[in-house]
């Protein structure tokens, strides 16, 4: 009995400091974010993805072929290369001559952007930097390919993100969006956009609606004697609130602009994607990839790797990404975030682990 509760005494003091460590670490963090400029500084990344895919052909050729095959095959290659040299040694030259690059003749470019959306679409501080970049340097005759995975988020903040892809289209440069995992509310609001929406088999695509929700506390403040005064101008300033009397009125203004967002929503869906039935898929609902084709909201099923591996064998194909230089407190922040998630994702795994035996 003595051994339990010095075991109890134990974890609480652990407990205690692993809250006290996470609150000197919050303190850091929200430090940190109150002297942050609103200028981001950050560079431009790129990689050439058709230089990866020749490293990985040339790992598993190493280790398949044979010394005398393998000797064979690196003097093709060595042939290959000279003639790629003296092509690109001419083209320099006419590049040098200011010529433009409308009269010469190139290869198609294709630039890949990455976008990993959460609730607030973080991920726009960085796109439209790529976006820029891009179209800095991009032709009609070129593509743009975002690998994008959102379930969606703020209406707002998705608002954005899709705006910042309307400057590919107004720069009449083809757009195709491949979504391996989900593309869902503001996510496919920002996906419809494409001249191309490529969906592997089992990725979660549509919730073509809208949804607003908050917990009340008014009765429980009620019940315990606690007063909250909200104080606006304008009849409906304030509508729903967490602490606040929620009235019939109220609640009816919000349902009437929930459904004005919906109707704007299933009028942009309907605008990029017109072979759609709009009645039948802005129900809210979603669906995996091969029902969303048959449902018009994807063109193609395939993954978004089967995509870049064929436009390496037609297109120099480039991947643009923008990293946003972090403070050391929001590096510390994201280090503990992380490592939270993993402690829970492991907890949860053991869970389910048990649940099989």
């Amino acid at each position: 009995m003595e051994y339990i509760i010095e075991y109890g005494l134990f974890l609480a003091k652990v407990a205690t400091l692993v809250v006290a460590l996470m609150l000197v670490i919050g303190m850091i963090v929200a430090a940190g974010s109150r002297q942050r400029k609103v200028h981001r500084h950050g560079e431009i990344i790129v990689e050439c993805l058709n230089h990866h895919l020749e490293e990985l052909h040339d790992g598993v050729r190493a280790e398949v072929l044979d010394k005398a095959a393998l000797k064979i095959a690196d003097k093709e290659r060595s042939k290959q290369e000279k003639k790629d040299a003296k092509e690109a040694k001419k083209k320099a030259k006419l590049d040098a001559k200011q010529v433009s690059n409308t009269d010469v003749e190139r290869r198609k470019r294709v630039y890949v952007l990455d976008f990993d959306g959460d609730v607030a679409a973080e991920g726009v501080d960085s796109l439209r930097e790529e976006i820029t970049a891009v179209l800095s340097f991009a032709e009609p005759c070129d593509e743009v390919v975002l690998k994008l995975e959102s379930p969606g988020g703020m209406v707002h903040a998705y608002g954005l993100a899709a705006s910042q892809l309307q400057r590919i289209k107004d720069a009449k440069i083809p757009l195709t969006i491949c979504v391996d995992k989900v593309a869902a509310s503001g996510g496919y609001m920002m996906a419809c956009l494409a001249d191309r929406i490529v969906a592997a088999p089992f990725a979660i695509i549509g919730s073509i609606g809208v949804v607003v929700q908050l917990p009340n506390f008014y009765r429980v403040l009620q019940k315990n004697e606690v007063d909250y005064e909200i104080i606006s101008a304008g009849e409906y300033k304030r509508t729903l609130s967490t602490f606040g009397e929620i009235t019939e009125k109220g609640r009816a203004k919000v349902q009437e602009d929930v459904e004005n967002i919906h109707d704007i929503f299933k009028r942009w869906v309907k605008g990029y994607r017109p072979s759609v039935d709009i009645t039948r898929v802005a129900t809210g609902e979603t669906w995996v990839g091969m029902q969303a084709k048959e449902r018009y909201l994807v063109d193609e099923l395939n993954t978004s790797d089967e995509v870049l591996v064929n436009a390496c064998k037609e297109a120099d194909v480039y991947e643009v990404s923008f990293k946003i230089k972090k403070s050391i407190q929001e590096k510390l922040g994201k280090a503990v975030e992380l490592g939270f998630a993993k402690a829970v994702s492991r907890l949860l795994a053991a869970d389910r682990t048990r649940d099989f035996h």
